[in-house]
């Protein structure tokens, strides 16, 4: 059995001066690839060369709506540039952020848009954020129509969940579903689709509950997580195994490059 981590961020300080060990304790646990998205364009290079580094690593190039500070104008071409150039497998990290703050919205707005019409017109699927922003996210994905991808650390309701996988999302479920006061967060990875789910750690962040806080998450845990997932849905690890492989590949399709 294998598992695909969508989203982590290997990069990060936090592990990045031990990546070769947090690289090897992923494969030792069964983590057969890695989706490193950016955050700005002061990690494109960064996680560009970790995915030439570590061949089972795919990188996603974006603009975080947390980082719209270090935005600044032409970098929208430089993303561009960044997508024509390297080939990324996918658009991301991008979106709107509402939890963190308010006071930007029309900025995140305006920069996710041109994120979206970016990746439509390279054909590329998009990893988004959408804390306390599903509604929002959703109005855009209704206008921009993208080839699918992936909702990050999805915790919205049952009603968006289905508007999201019938505009071709699957959304993602990571660390946070293992807390016991997780109710909303089992309920959806228990009751939605299977064929609607992929497994993420946003390593080093969202740690499972069996990390302590002050430990960075890695996507090792990923392995722990589905076994977390599997006794939550009821089904067999392996069939759990194969069905997630087929969904990460579906919002990824680059992906596919594992299996050929």
């Amino acid at each position: 059995m294998t598992w695909i981590d969508t989203h982590c961020h290997i990069d990060n300080n936090k592990l990045s001066t031990k990546i070769h060990d947090v690289i090897n304790r992923s494969t030792r646990s069964g983590i057969s690839s890695l989706v490193v998205p950016a955050t700005s364009k002061n990690n494109f290079d960064s996680i560009i060369k970790v995915a030439h580094e570590f061949p089972q690593c795919f990188f996603a190039l974006g603009f975080h709506p947390l980082f719209i500070g270090d935005y600044e104008d032409g970098d929208m071409d430089i993303l561009s540039a960044y997508l024509k150039k390297y080939n990324p497998i996918a658009v991301g990290e991008i979106g709107v952020d509402l939890f963190t703050r308010k006071d930007n919205l029309i900025q995140q707005e305006n920069l996710f848009v041109g994120q979206l019409k970016l990746a439509k017109s390279f054909n590329l699927p998009v990893i988004i954020h959408a804390r306390s922003a599903i509604d929002r996210v959703l109005k855009h994905l209704r206008a921009v129509k993208v080839c699918g991808g992936i909702i990050h650390a999805f915790n919205g309701s049952f009603q968006q969940a289905e508007q999201l996988i019938s505009l071709g999302f699957k959304l993602g479920f990571g660390g946070a579903m293992t807390y016991e006061r997780a109710t909303h967060i089992k309920k959806l990875a228990q009751l939605l689709p299977i064929e609607s789910i992929v497994l993420e750690t946003d390593a080093p962040d969202m740690n499972p509950v069996w990390l302590d806080k002050g430990t960075p998450n890695e996507p090792k845990e990923l392995n722990r997580i589905a076994q977390f997932l599997a006794e939550l849905r009821g089904v067999k690890l392996d069939k759990l195994a194969a069905t997630i492989r087929v969904n990460s590949v579906m919002a990824l399709p680059k992906l596919a490059e594992l299996y050929t």
